[in-house]
């Protein structure tokens, strides 16, 4: 894919390309549509001249992780990652019609104070909640703020987003962003920070104001020093009809001391709200000099002036040679070990990256966290790699990181359409294993009775081997549950008929039902059962009984239980063991506010000492003995 997608194309069997909306730095961005649901979606592809550029690489890999974090609705949502079988990576994206907010301020020159404060209320919003996440824009302006047609506000681009507890940058981090919009720690190569996007924030909501960004030139780097260096012109100088309010909160977040910013985006969309509410009261003073307003001559929102400062002056007296040797000493002395340990904990406290392409993510996780490094997994699916196998890592081998840093994989899902491998004939646990490397997941539809087949050997498979599927999707089996055939225990007791369920290889269904007679002859003898004997069942199958009984000839007994302490309703059910058979006595529901030490009826068959048990909600809880008369 070394020319532009043409429309029509169909990505992943799932979304084809209608047109190009967008060309960006590193990516090119188009409309598709999504041909399972029919919306429209954002497909924003990696240009083919960065798809062996590691850093570029590392770049859209760190998009889609901090899109993956984060579900706002002032955020562009992240639906779909992959990779073409040219080995081109792309993103699917939330679609938003409309405008970005460059437009906007091109068309109209400057906006109203109230419509630029609401959308810059809503972009702070989205940065709050990347925050909380963790993650840093970095490179937050007009351009990426995507205006719909009916007035959302949504911020995009988090292609140079960084983990804020990442302390290790890609290299040419430190200076990526706009330079227009970027704080002045970004222009001096310095890591940025919450308060790095809050002046970006800071800059675009002058922009608004004012229909111009505070500085300006042909030249970048003059651009920068700006930034760093010089003081904006007052917005009111520009648009005289904005309030004091709201231009004390765009100069504090523009302020070129990150201390003395919004120290969150909350604060400073707090303020904004006070600053167009009137609540001037409420807002949080600008530190200008290391002083508040008010100190001093100054007053209001202006800012403090420096006070002249007295210098003292002190009178130097002579000391002897043997001191300021002496002091030299020490200061040498303090110095080499300061020096020495900073070395010790340079070579303990870092860790260099080994070479994790082509391994299992298993295995290459175990490896990353032995080496002191936390690993990240970010999955793609991948035409000719199978599932779980490590292509692309970021940072490169040999990259040295302090200890705990992350280390970001991108692992194979496999191909996005997948050939069914043959599963017939396996057992369940060895087909899970096969298909695994295709993406696919096994679904077990049923037990059926089968004489040739091994029990828990799957029979059949849907779809069939060699069918084209979806990577996800799952395979649906049928499994053989082996065959056995359920005896005739019609007129017999209970003990003679569990034993003969028992040597068919079935088991006895603990839920005995009764049913009442007058012939004392037919006590205690099965008077129905299911499945009929001579039957063929699978072999793991149940057979229920329903026994005769006289009530004059049944033995009772009532006991008093102890049940725990619940805050919720709990069922309760009590089990006799006779002859050697466990059958279900007694069964009820109790709320929490019931008592723990109800007393219940059980009965049995014939007079004589039972064992009982009490189960509740399903646990064993305890057992006793009880005498039937």
């Amino acid at each position: 894919m070394n020319a532009l997608i043409q429309p029509g194309r169909i990505l992943a069997g799932r979304y084809r390309i209608d047109q190009q909306i967008g060309v960006g730095g590193m990516a090119v961005v188009y409309r598709a549509t999504d041909l399972n649901t029919q919306h429209f979606v954002a497909v924003k592809v990696l240009k083919p001249e960065y798809n062996q550029d590691a850093e570029y690489v590392a770049r859209f890999q760190r998009e889609a992780e901090a899109a993956s974090k984060m579900t706002h609705h002032n955020i562009v949502n992240l639906l779909d990652v992959g990779m073409d079988s040219s080995g081109n990576r792309y993103l699917i994206m939330e679609y938003v019609e409309g405008q970005t907010l460059k437009d906007v301020i091109r068309e109209k020159g400057r906006l109203s104070e109230t419509s630029a404060v609401q959308i810059t209320i809503r972009i702070l919003s989205a940065l709050q909640h990347a925050h909380s996440n963790g993650i840093i824009h970095r490179d937050i302006k007009p351009q990426n703020i995507l205006m719909q047609s009916d007035g959302h506000v949504k911020v995009a681009d988090f292609g140079i987003a960084r983990m804020a507890n990442k302390n290790t940058l890609a290299k040419g981090d430190s200076v990526m962003g706009s330079v227009h919009y970027f704080s002045p720690e970004q222009a001096s190569g310095k890591e940025a920070g919450v308060t790095s996007d809050i002046y970006s924030v800071g800059v675009t909501l002058y922009e608004m104001l004012t229909g111009r960004v505070p500085f300006d030139s042909n030249n970048p780097v003059a651009i920068a020093m700006q930034h760093i260096h010089n003081t904006p012109v007052p917005i009111q100088q520009y648009a005289p009809e904005t309030s004091d309010a709201v231009c004390h909160v765009c100069m504090k977040a523009m302020d070129k001391n990150p201390a003395y910013r919004y120290q969150s985006a909350w604060d400073m969309a707090r303020d904004l709200r006070h600053a167009i509410s009137g609540q001037v009261g409420e807002m949080e003073p600008r530190i200008v000099d290391g002083r508040l307003p008010g100190d001093g001559e100054s007053g209001g929102m202006q800012p403090a002036r420096r006070q002249p400062s007295r210098r003292m002056v002190r009178k130097k007296h002579p000391a002897s040679w043997w001191v300021i040797t002496l002091l030299m000493s020490l200061v040498v002395c303090y110095g080499l070990f300061v020096g020495t340990k900073a070395i010790y904990e340079r070579v303990v406290n870092s860790a260099v990256v080994d070479e994790y392409l082509g391994m299992d993510v298993s295995a290459a996780q175990r490896k990353i966290q032995r080496a002191g490094l936390r690993p990240e997994i970010m999955e793609i699916n991948h035409p000719t790699i199978k599932a779980g196998e490590v292509i692309l890592q970021a940072p490169q081998e040999g990259t040295t990181l302090r200890k705990n840093d992350v280390v970001v994989l991108t692992v194979s899902k496999g191909p996005s359409t997948q050939t069914v491998p043959k599963i017939t004939n396996l057992t369940v646990s060895d087909a899970i294993t096969t298909l695994s490397p295709y993406g696919l997941t096994l679904t077990i539809v049923e037990y059926v009775v089968s004489a040739t087949v091994p029990a828990g050997r799957i029979i059949s498979q849907s779809p069939e081997e060699g069918s084209v599927c979806m990577s996800g999707d799952a395979v649906s089996v049928s499994v053989s549950g082996g065959m056995a055939v359920v005896p005739n225990v019609y007129g017999r007791h209970l003990a003679d008929a569990q034993e003969l369920i028992a040597a068919s290889g079935l088991s006895l269904n603990q839920n005995i039902t009764f049913l009442e007679t007058d012939d004392t002859t037919m006590h205690g003898l099965v008077a129905q059962q299911s499945p009929s004997g001579g039957s063929e069942v699978i072999a793991s199958a149940k057979v229920s009984l329903t026994l005769y009984r006289v009530p004059s000839m049944m033995a009772r007994a009532k006991v008093l239980l102890s049940l725990p302490q619940t805050e919720s309703m709990m069922h309760v059910r009590v089990t006799l063991v006779e002859s050697g058979v466990e059958y279900t006595a007694y069964e009820g529901d109790f709320p929490a506010n019931a008592s723990r030490e109800p007393e219940v009826e059980l009965c049995g068959n014939e007079p004589g000492m039972y064992t009982y048990r009490v189960y509740c909600d399903g646990e064993f809880a305890y057992q006793q003995q009880v005498n039937m008369e």
